[in-house]
């Protein structure tokens, strides 16, 4: 029971220099496979940052070496781009690796098949409405369900004709 808390000394100072080194090595792979890697995520991206945070633990648990967990990084990101790439070259692939954007309301209609198939309910739609500051459904064009799962609102634009065109101030 003892061993539980505490084991020793070397064992503190291993897991301490392992948890260094391994933050940095990650953080310099972040740094070099670029904002792709911090983007807000969508399935396939949340799937590398799981991979990521499971192979840092390991580092720095010492479940693998430093330069075993290193590699898998370089692996791990390496594949995200391949992915990626792939992804924006072919269009089947794409639709495979991401969802596409999903309709849930629009010019006044809850579109309820795509909300049912999204899971989310009108409540959630109108708290995303109130974070755009619009209070009325009449100000609202859309509401779009992103690939990340985020939603966004689309305020309807305001009609031409209560617009004073650049000509018309001009005279």
């Amino acid at each position: 029971m003892e061993k539980l808390l505490f084991k020793d000394w070397e064992s503190l100072y291993h897991i301490a220099f392992c948890a260094f080194i391994s933050y940095f090595v990650l953080f310099v792979f972040i740094r070099l496979a670029g904002k792709r890697t911090l983007a807000k995520l969508t399935a396939f991206d949340f799937v590398v940052t799981i991979t990521l945070g499971s192979t840092l633990s390991s580092m720095i648990l010492n479940k693998v070496t430093i330069t075993e967990g290193s590699i898998a990084l370089v692996i791990i990101i390496a594949l995200q781009y391949v992915l990626a790439f792939s992804a924006k070259k072919s269009k089947k692939l794409e639709e495979i690796i991401n969802s596409k954007p999903t309709l849930l309301f629009y010019d006044g209609k809850f579109i309820t098949d795509a909300m049912d198939k999204e899971v989310i309910t009108k409540e959630e739609i109108y708290a995303e409405i109130r974070k755009f500051r619009l209070y009325r459904l009449e100000d609202v064009k859309a509401v779009v369900m992103e690939l990340n799962g985020e939603l966004t609102v689309v305020k309807k634009a305001e009609l031409a004709s209560k617009h004073h065109s650049l000509t018309d101030l001009s005279n």
